[in-house]
């Protein structure tokens, strides 16, 4: 099995891209491995490494379907709801906080306002 080929930072050549730049371009991998890699170095420690996919290999992102799009609400919705008081924050809950603010900075969690 051969070795992938190792760029340096901002040298590798035309015709490959990160999974960032392929997204930026309206394309995804498409099941290709990887291509190759990149460094980037750093002082005193291991260099940062990025893949690198074919560009002409790869292919167009997939469309949102509506059964995705009410998905992906349902989930963000989820992620507004406090687990401590159930009532929608208004915000995404902090995952450092695990419930609304309301009822992480209060001595008790006022219950009777639950719709």
């Amino acid at each position: 099995m051969a070795a992938l080929p190792v760029y340096r930072w901002r040298l590798a050549p035309d015709g490959y891209a990160t999974r960032r730049q392929l997204r930026a371009l309206g394309l995804r991998p498409g099941g290709q491995e990887v291509a190759a890699t990149l460094e980037r170095p750093r002082r005193r420690r291991e260099p940062l490494v990025a893949h690198l996919y074919r560009v002409d290999l790869a292919k167009p992102v997939r469309p949102m379907t509506p059964g995705r799009w009410a998905a992906l609400a349902k989930a963000n919705l989820a992620r507004r709801i406090c687990p401590a008081c159930r009532r929608d924050a208004g915000y995404v809950i902090p995952a450092s906080l695990g419930m609304c603010t309301t009822c992480a900075f209060t001595d008790h969690c006022d219950l009777s306002r639950s719709a």
